[in-house]
């Protein structure tokens, strides 16, 4: 039994080894004017990706690495309401890290955290993955978006880590470390379609531009006739509209139960910021509400979404 357990040990410290190993290189310290993090290179010319809060206002900084090297950077563009920014560092950078796909993870899954907390440059931490399918509000401004699909990990995270990696086992990034919710609770932003998508945007215009209606509200239930008819078993109540948003011009009002909107079925404002992309702004979007028993259609103009910078 002793020489099982010392092998299942030696086997997973293989693992978390091979992985700092393989991670750690690519993992910067990242110091601006008024703070620090981490920042992770993902690109073969010298492109970094960390989080929005680690840059806060600040256009440049410094980087340093675990070879004792270090660079000055510049942010190319940060997007606070997903937490992500992408940074290019003015010199030489280490092979970059490969980013994997975060909705490929399990529950219980081994995953290792590569950051400089504390300002520790290399400092590694290993743990599971507790838990799939956070969400994690981001605010810019009076702008206020949910993070989606945030994972959950109890690998050890401290100041510092934020910006960091979070790899698996192969030694893929599948997450950008973020906060630290509580002992034994740490969270990340996971790569993804969509976060792939945002960090594309990013690198290219250096800013996310998204579209926006005005409504607030949380998932509701629909009524079993309606359901029936919809395929779908709950909406999103409207609890709020902001006065002179493209919703209240369109009528919709606190009360009613968006089901749909551009032919999408809406179950929750997650759902619905989904479909708030650039393309859909100043674009007629047919939404149906449930108002008072009965399905009301009515027509969206989304606004670009203002955000504070």
């Amino acid at each position: 039994m002793e020489d099982a357990s010392s092998s299942a040990m030696d086997a997973y410290s293989q693992v978390v080894t091979t992985v700092a190993a393989t991670v750690g290189p690519s993992v910067a310290a990242l110091q601006v004017r008024r703070g620090s993090g981490s920042a992770v290179v993902f690109t073969a010319d010298g492109f970094l990706l960390t989080t929005a809060h680690v840059v806060g206002r600040t256009d440049a900084g410094r980087l340093a690495f675990a070879d004792g090297t270090s660079t000055p950077f510049h942010v190319i563009g940060a997007d606070p309401l997903s937490d992500l920014a992408v940074l290019r560092a003015d010199g030489p950078t280490p092979t970059p890290a490969r980013l994997g796909e975060a909705s490929d993870l399990r529950v219980g899954q081994l995953v290792v955290a590569v950051g400089n907390p504390l300002g520790l440059t290399g400092s590694v931490t290993a743990g599971v993955v507790s838990g799939l399918g956070r969400s994690l509000p981001a605010r810019a401004g009076e702008a206020v978006r949910i993070i989606d699909d945030v994972i959950q990990t109890d690998a050890a995270l401290n100041p510092g880590n934020s910006g960091g990696a979070l790899a698996t086992a192969d030694g893929t990034v599948v997450g950008v470390n973020t906060a630290v919710a509580g002992i034994g609770l740490g969270l990340a932003v996971p790569i993804n379609a969509t976060t792939r998508g945002i960090i594309a945007t990013l690198m290219r215009e250096g800013r996310v531009v998204r579209a926006y209606l005005g409504v607030a509200g949380a998932p509701a239930p629909l009524p079993p006739v309606v359901a029936g008819r919809t395929g779908q078993d709950s909406g999103l109540r409207v609890a709020q509209v902001v006065p002179g948003s493209p919703a209240a011009r369109a009528g919709i009002v606190s009360g009613d139960i968006l089901v749909a909107a551009g032919g999408t079925p809406v179950r929750s404002a997650q759902e619905l910021q989904r479909l708030m992309l650039a393309e859909a702004i100043g674009q007629p979007m047919p939404v149906t509400v449930l108002r008072a028993g009965a399905m009301v259609d009515v027509v969206v103009q989304p606004t670009r979404l203002r955000v504070d910078d």
